[in-house]
């Protein structure tokens, strides 16, 4: 058996990762949650809840997860949310190639 998600960005650490499904999943089995039904056609067009497709998102969404904080525990938690505050700030504060290619075109 496998477990497969090609959700996560190349840059995740695989570890957290895998621990966050497994845990998800573990969450699921426990409370009996039932899944939704099989998405027919193109799920990428389908009107289905998402998961979050910016940091500043997945932030909140972590920050707020109480699967999230259950499965890890109250400090790693806490670690994990300061790492991509700290993550966040580091990107917010760095000029990047394409921001310099694209402000001397326009300006």
């Amino acid at each position: 058996m496998r477990v497969e998600s090609r959700i996560p960005g190349a840059d995740c650490n695989p570890y957290v990762a895998l621990a966050a499904m497994l845990a998800g999943g573990l969450h699921g089995i426990e409370n009996r949650v039932e899944p939704p039904p099989a998405t027919k056609g193109n799920g990428y067009a389908a009107d289905l809840p998402r998961i979050p497709s910016t940091l500043v998102d997945a932030i909140d969404a972590f920050e707020h997860s109480e699967v999230a904080r259950s499965a890890f525990g109250d400090d790693a938690h806490f670690h994990l949310l300061h790492m991509a505050r700290a993550e966040w700030r580091a990107f917010n504060s760095t000029v990047t190639d394409w921001e310099l290619r694209r402000n001397f075109e326009q300006l």
